[in-house]
């Protein structure tokens, strides 16, 4: 659920692909084995490589896909806050703000809203649809929002302000986070420097020099 059911796959369709594959791969290696006329060692290490492989790669991409989803949840937060605190303002109540934003907005958050809205329907309580978000996507800024709007709806605190706050604090944490990128970037550009950059520079303007002693001697 985190990494978005992938391919619509459900969890339990999703193991018996990984069985597939853990059927599979290894006969795959074994078969190559045999192909290329290998010793038997090489063939049952193929099969191993394969073995590994098919436990390692499907949780690898579902890592993978959860973690791109909730960088995705990130950059879409504030702007997804932003139309539901002027929604609040124009008078909606919050689930009909909230089915609002669902409407206007495509991304990863109005899925899940989406979702939250639809298990409201069928009779959880606010909380625990908002709570279940939390399940679905791994992020902090997310689960302190959560937490806020229960909180505000729990203690009658004005939802609006309490949205503004946290949408001024996930931008300032963005902007952080871009910062620190930013500082990382040169860091990051030294190694291909130089391992490609620098050897490159020093063939070009002392190659001919080189050549030239080399013909003097």
């Amino acid at each position: 659920m985190q990494a978005g059911q992938p391919f619509n796959l459900s969890p339990v369709e999703f193991k018996i692909y990984q069985l597939f594959l853990f059927l599979l791969l290894p006969a795959i290696g074994a078969g190559y084995g045999l192909l290329i006329g290998a010793e038997m060692v090489l063939v049952l290490l193929f099969a191993f490589a394969g073995t590994g492989a098919s436990l390692i790669f499907p949780k690898h991409y579902l890592k993978r896909k959860a973690q791109k989803r909730s960088k995705l949840a990130f950059k879409e937060l504030p702007d997804t806050i932003d139309l539901l605190t002027i929604s609040l303002e124009g008078g909606l109540g919050f689930d009909a703000a909230l089915s609002k934003v669902v409407s206007k907005k495509k991304g990863v958050l109005a899925d899940e809203f989406k979702i939250c809205l639809e298990e409201i329907r069928l009779g959880k309580t606010r909380k625990e649809a908002l709570s279940n978000i939390n399940n679905r996507i791994v992020l902090d800024e997310l689960k302190s929002l959560v937490y806020n709007i229960v909180q505000a709806e729990k203690l009658g605190i004005g939802m609006v302000s309490v949205l503004r706050v946290q949408t001024e604090d996930i931008r300032e944490k963005r902007r952080q986070k871009a910062e620190e990128a930013a500082m990382k970037a040169p860091v990051k550009m030294l190694f291909p420097l130089v391992l490609f950059i620098f050897p490159t520079l020093f063939i070009i303007l002392l190659g001919p020099a080189v050549l030239q002693i080399i013909e003097l001697f």
